[in-house]
């Protein structure tokens, strides 16, 4: 495959987790994923910071679609109102298209330490800023804070169920169930 290729980061994503899959994370290098997608290492540095970063790339839109709607929710919503919003919203990052991706990159993730606490730092990072969204909408620091972990706990418990559910059932329809699991267990 020459260099003019389109999507070299698709290709090194791809040319990654299967080799993440064949050998394990930690005995795959820069220059196999590179080799396996058709480019050189050269390029695969253009794209990715490191091997972890593919696996990465794509948080912050992840982060800035939750925020955003956050943002954009009604200005008398609860802050739990809200922040249902914002995980609602990561339904519509997800979609269904991505969901064999997820399985293999929750399944590299959940075999490596180093991945997986990059993982939890990414969550935190996320519970920041959804945090820092309620307190621009007023909501006070202590309440601010339990919403926005609480919808990343929602997030994360649904993602989980969402990866090992049938293909045919969508994402909003776990992060419904999850919310609904959480009002019977706050009533």
């Amino acid at each position: 495959m020459g260099r003019w290729e389109p999507d070299a980061a698709g290709r090194l994503r791809e040319a990654a987790m299967a080799l993440y899959a064949e050998r394990g994370y930690d005995g795959t290098t820069v220059a196999e994923i590179a080799d396996r997608a058709g480019v050189t290492a050269r390029t695969f540095f253009r794209h990715f910071a490191d091997k972890r970063e593919v696996l990465f790339a794509g948080s912050e839109l992840l982060q800035q679609q939750m925020v955003g709607a956050l943002a954009a929710a009604p200005a008398d919503a609860t802050p739990m109102e809200a922040i249902t919003t914002a995980v609602l919203a990561s339904a519509e990052f997800f979609g269904d298209i991505r969901r064999d991706y997820s399985r293999r990159r929750a399944a590299v993730i959940t075999s490596t330490p180093e991945l997986l606490e990059r993982e939890l730092i990414k969550m935190a990072k996320l519970t920041t800023a959804l945090s820092d969204g309620l307190l621009e909408r007023g909501v006070a620091p202590d309440v601010a804070a339990l919403a926005a972990e609480t919808g990343v706990a929602v997030f994360r418990v649904s993602f989980e169920r969402w990866i090992s559910a049938p293909d045919d059932v969508p994402f909003a329809d776990v992060i419904q169930a999850t919310l609904k699991n959480l009002a019977a267990l706050t009533a």
